[in-house]
């Protein structure tokens, strides 16, 4: 490790950087890497899938039951009619089955709760298994759609009554959500080179990367929590939002990496913002983490005029993999105000841009946009996220909506809550979690620790003499732990991020141990420099 150029390597993507300490981490084949870098969690949701499993054995009785004659492998499409009936002797012979009950009981509730036709949603489901149609709407299935919305109206309003309807599109994952967004914004002219794009920061880092990328070229305006007040918005930094130059407002809620949520009062101030002076202003909030909070509720639900909502299922179903995601847009919003707002030269050169799509292009919202600009518009006809995948996603919902006395939550929320009071208490100390935090992940903050463990002094040479990112590699070196840096997040402050997702209790009591014998050499290092015992 003496060759690395720390200093350089610091400056690294917190993912790129990742990589290096991967390497550093596995050099030694006699230890264990303990991997805390990446959010990837450990667990998963096995009902849905069980569930997904069993429609499409179903599916699968049903495409061959259209050629059975053939006997040759031949499937074909399956008729609608009888079709619920043909499901009830199945599950009479699977009666059970744990997928099954799953499936029986969510035809049940969708017709029951969302009143939606039993025939026309499990004909979607089986057809969406089988993935032998493009997906009809693109922008996502009629009957996946509704259940999403169920389930996101669920998640992030909380107590919030919902102010009129809104639209999905289903996306590959939150980063594909993500991508669509700026690349839309772009496309329709809401936003140009030299524009203002806020960041609530800390943030996830690939907001930080995507507006100076070239082809955007935004500056960006840091609209900075305040970690003494449990890492919520300052009003002065809210204030900063009241600037119209400042186009969007991108929010990770409940933040990545220090893992708390928006407070009522932030929630309040920047409702009262977009109420009041910025009516105008276009809020990105991405709350993936938000079913892990206690009473979350989204600016979806508080501003949702103003709001883009980005929800991925990956971490609380333990969905990495699949790719699931959802851009929500309410009907009525500012952002179809401010195509309507354009210049008469620029609405000709958007009428250009969608012309294949529709006699009226200036009356394609928003939020079809996105979907048209994801397949380069002339392949909007193929667009969609794949059928499986949306099935999956609808599966995943039902879970969420039918967890009436909220077992998979509360377990989701206590093991990674258990896993911080771990991590911590093998740290040699103890932190309280404040209501708004989620523990998803944590944010160690080096000086304090350092500051905990062995006085402010020996706290004021670690920062001094930056051994925060140093730390990091001497970590991987040593232990085989691999953390990120908080600076690769916009924390100001030494710190480091430890995923509390993706190892075991017992890894995390590791963790800890292995922090504290660094933290403990750097005070060696310390009293032997300074003469300090």
């Amino acid at each position: 490790m003496d060759d690395l150029d720390i200093a350089k390597l610091a400056d690294l993507s917190p993912f790129e950087l990742k990589d290096k300490l991967i390497e550093i981490a596995s050099s030694d084949a006699d230890r264990m890497m303990l991997n805390a870098g990446r959010g990837n969690p450990n667990f998963l949701a096995t009902l849905p899938r069980r569930a997904f499993l069993r429609l499409g054995e179903f599916a699968m009785q049903e495409a061959e039951r259209s050629y059975s004659y053939l006997n040759s492998g031949f499937g074909g499409l399956p008729d609608a009619d009888g079709i619920v009936q043909r499901f009830d002797a199945f599950s009479n012979h699977n009666d059970s089955d744990p997928g099954v009950t799953f499936i029986q009981s969510a035809i049940s509730y969708v017709r029951d709760q969302l009143g939606l036709d039993r025939k026309a949603f499990l004909s979607e489901a089986v057809g969406a298994f089988l993935g032998c149609n493009y997906p009809v709407p693109p922008r996502m299935l009629s009957h996946a759609e509704e259940i999403v919305k169920a389930y996101i109206a669920q998640e992030m309003y909380g107590p919030v009554p919902q102010q009129g309807d809104f639209s999905l599109f289903a996306t590959e994952g939150g980063t594909a959500a993500m991508t669509y967004i700026f690349q839309t914004l772009k496309n329709n002219l809401l936003v140009d080179a030299g524009d203002k794009v806020a960041l609530g920061t800390p943030i996830f880092s690939p907001y930080l990367e995507i507006p100076p990328l070239p082809g955007y070229d935004l500056e960006i305006v840091d609209i900075r929590m305040d970690e003494e007040d449990d890492w919520q918005f300052p009003e002065a930094e809210i204030k900063k939002l009241e600037d119209p130059a400042v186009k969007v407002f991108c929010v990770v809620n409940p933040s990545n990496p220090p893992s708390a949520k928006l407070s009522q009062a932030s929630l309040d101030q920047i409702a009262d913002l977009v109420n009041g002076p910025r009516k105008d202003l276009i809020i990105i909030t991405d709350d993936v983490y938000g079913t892990f909070a206690d009473d979350f509720v989204s600016l979806f639900a508080r501003c949702p005029r103003n709001t883009l909502c980005v929800y991925s299922f990956s971490k609380y179903f333990g969905a990495t993999g699949w790719r699931l995601g959802v851009i929500g847009l309410h009907e009525e919003n500012a952002i179809d105000t401010a195509l309507a707002k354009l210049s008469e030269d620029a609405k000709r050169t958007l009428d250009r841009r969608y012309m294949s799509l529709t006699t009226e292009p200036r009356a394609l919202r928003f939020i079809d946009r996105l979907v048209a600009d994801s397949r380069a518009v002339a392949l909007n006809h193929t667009a969609g996220l794949s059928l499986p995948q949306q099935l999956q996603m609808t599966l995943f919902a039902l879970n969420g909506l039918m967890d009436i006395d909220g077992r998979y939550k509360e377990a989701a929320k206590r093991l990674v809550r258990h896993r911080f009071d771990t991590l911590y208490k093998h740290m040699g100390t103890v932190l309280e979690l404040d209501d708004n935090d989620i523990a998803y992940y944590t944010l160690i903050d080096l000086k304090k620790l350092a500051a905990r463990l062995h006085g402010g002094d020996f706290a004021t040479w670690f920062e001094v003499n930056n051994k925060a990112t140093d730390f990091l590699f001497r970590l991987a070196d040593e232990t085989g732990v691999v953390l990120l840096p908080g600076k690769g997040f916009e924390v100001v402050d030494p710190s480091a991020r430890v995923s509390l997702a993706n190892l075991t209790e017992h890894d995390y009591a590791s963790i800890g141990k292995f922090a504290r014998k660094v933290i403990d050499e750097y005070h060696a290092d310390y009293s032997s420099e300074t003469g300090s015992h």
